[in-house]
């Protein structure tokens, strides 16, 4: 529980100027998921992993979170270490461990009630503003591993996001950079259901033509 707590607070430092964050003795939302090494079946280790979830517990009712909605497809709930108030997440009900692994379809429900759920929330806490973030993968920060949406509520200098503070770079377009245009398009070529429309001419302008 306490390295979990670490790393999450660790990637929210990343992100963060640092504020204080008191310690909990129930940490919902900081709760990690041990990965499975038994010799069991991969629906055995997906029931084994459900079972384990924090997540899947809040969905079954076996763990405890204030929820803010709630249909047939996600599940919306306040963090239980926010970064500001009304910092809530969007998780779906079935278990998908990265965003990666889910199916755009249900991340297009998520995302779909993002409008509603964020201006309910900035109303009700009187923000300004809000960020929307996900963490996928353990590099990223991703501390729970079953896929959710962050809204974070945002005041005007409230001085959350240290990144607001660094001087960014204009993007060099040369060697490097169309090396890098031509590996994602090529990746993006083996992913099932992709359609490539940088080759057809919808009205709209690019940086450089491929």
């Amino acid at each position: 529980m306490e390295a979990a707590q670490g790393r999450r607070l660790s990637v929210i430092a990343s992100h963060l100027r640092q504020i204080p964050i008191p310690p909990t003795t129930t940490n919902v939302s900081s709760s990690i998921v041990s990965p499975s090494h038994c010799n069991s079946s991969d629906s055995e280790k997906l029931r084994n992993l459900e079972a384990d979830c924090v997540f899947c517990k809040i969905i079954r009712g076996d763990a405890p979170a204030l929820k803010l909605y709630e249909d047939d497809t996600c599940l919306c709930f306040l963090d239980t270490n926010p970064v500001s108030p009304g910092h809530c997440l969007i998780i779906p009900r079935s278990h998908f461990p990265f965003l990666v692994a889910t199916p755009p379809s249900v991340v297009a429900a998520m995302c779909s009630k993002v409008p509603y759920i964020s201006k309910a929330v900035m109303k009700a806490t009187g923000s300004d503003s809000f960020n929307l973030l996900v963490n996928n993968g353990v590099d990223a920060g991703q501390v729970i591993f079953h896929t959710h949406i962050h809204i974070i509520p945002r005041r005007a200098r409230d001085c959350l996001w240290a990144s607001e503070s660094l001087k960014r770079h204009p993007l060099k377009v040369d060697k490097e950079a169309m090396h890098l245009v031509n590996g994602i398009r090529q990746e993006l070529s083996f992913v099932d259901g992709f359609e490539d429309n940088t080759s057809k001419d919808h009205g709209g302008t690019t940086l450089i033509g491929s």
